[in-house]
């Protein structure tokens, strides 16, 4: 589950984080008055969407009058706004953050994330702020400062003096300031069961301080039942309406950009499949796990989800059988037939638990765009040649 900007720098300020004040607005209106709230000559108007690259899309605007900022949030409130990360069809802003401006004397990055190679967090920082980190480490990788925290020990002084050394702070009283940031931000990931927090820029005022002029975070959805005040801030119009729908039955979805649908129990095998797709020559259209509670209904109504998508031009469902029995999967494809237009090909491949009671199942049924597979590479083969109009 990802949060808004707004809602990262509340996180922030319950552990000292530091922030430049400000207010969220949902109309002009309120912008306005956030702004002459926060007071000075100098504000920031931010859009409030999900994604990165919000500056370079026009949805972040420096204001130097109450005119400017009504201006702004005018503009900003109700775009379309695309970004690197939105995809063409970009997002509906519906909220705009007034900050109050900063000094910026320097611009860095700095953030958290699991690095499952080392399984334990790493802190990066880098003296680019301002760049994407994913262009910073193509390009200029060395100006890139990684830390691995163990959990066990939990961030200590030699994490941040490696830290403060690798970016070339040298000044001591800022080298403390920057030490107890970072040491506060690895608390907030820890104790919030964050997947990911980012920071970028971090800036340096004229007086040596550190700020979070921007803030993402992201939290494993797993340990949400533990966090009831972030669960409580999910914004469902930022999410994918297929993707919430499919969680209400237990489904897991993920909206791709291909052309074969895959209906798989089991993350693992779930990616196994897609890449298996990909060698065959194909595009995989979605990632759909139905895990290990399938039942007709829901099966049938992973079809319906995966069908949803135009772009699909066959589906592929390899099952393996164990804690979701085969025969489930079979009736839940014929009732899928039933319940929604199956207009395209079906490749079909159950091993497992009462895999000869669906393969029976399947083939009494008779359907007429059912194409049955043996195992996982003959299924994407024959998937790809489906969705290329080779098979039918």
């Amino acid at each position: 589950m990802n949060i808004h900007e707004y809602q990262a720098k509340q996180i922030f300020a319950e552990y000292g984080v530091p922030t430049p004040r400000g207010i969220v607005a949902n109309t002009i209106e309120e912008a306005v008055d956030a702004a002459k709230e926060l007071g000075g000559n100098i504000w920031v108007v931010k859009a409030q969407i999900h994604a990165g690259g919000r500056g370079l899309g026009g949805g972040v605007k420096l204001a130097k009058s109450i005119e400017e900022v009504e201006k702004y949030a005018d503009e900003i409130l109700g775009m379309t706004l695309v970004t690197h990360q939105t995809g063409p069809e970009g997002k509906l802003v519906q909220k705009v953050y007034i900050e109050e401006g900063a000094d910026i004397k320097d611009e860095l990055y700095l953030g958290v994330v699991l690095d499952r190679a080392k399984e334990m967090p790493v802190i990066m920082a880098s003296t680019e702020g301002g760049m994407e980190i994913e262009k910073v480490a193509e390009e200029t990788p060395d100006k890139i400062v990684k830390v691995a925290v163990d959990p066990a020990i939990g961030f200590q002084g030699f994490h941040g003096r490696e830290l403060v050394f690798g970016l070339g702070i040298l000044d001591k009283a800022e080298q403390r300031k920057f030490i107890d940031f970072a040491s506060k931000l690895y608390k907030v990931y820890m104790d919030k069961d964050a997947e990911m927090i980012e920071i970028n820029p971090l800036i340096k005022t004229g007086t040596g301080d550190f700020l979070a002029l921007d803030g993402k975070m992201g939290f494993d959805d797993s340990a949400l039942f533990r966090h009831p005040e972030i669960e409580a801030m999910r914004d469902i119009t930022e999410e994918d309406p297929d993707e919430r729908e499919a969680a209400k039955y237990g489904l897991s979805y993920i909206a791709l950009d291909g052309e074969i649908g895959c209906m798989v129990n089991g993350a693992g095998l779930a990616m196994g499949t897609m890449d298996t797709i990909n060698y065959m020559g194909g595009t995989p259209a979605n990632f759909l796990d139905v895990g290990g509670k399938a039942n007709a209904e829901t099966v049938a109504k992973g079809f319906e989800i995966i069908l949803k998508n135009p772009n699909v031009k066959a589906i592929f469902v390899n099952i393996f059988g164990g804690i979701v029995r085969c025969d489930r999967i079979a009736n839940g494809i014929l009732e899928a037939t039933k319940m929604v237009d199956v207009h395209v090909p079906v490749v079909v491949r159950l091993d497992g638990t009462n895999a000869e009671e669906a393969s029976e199942i399947l083939k009494n049924a008779n359907i007429a765009n059912v194409i049955p597979a043996t195992d996982l590479a003959d299924g994407a083969q024959k998937a790809v040649a489906a969705a290329k109009g080779e098979l039918s």
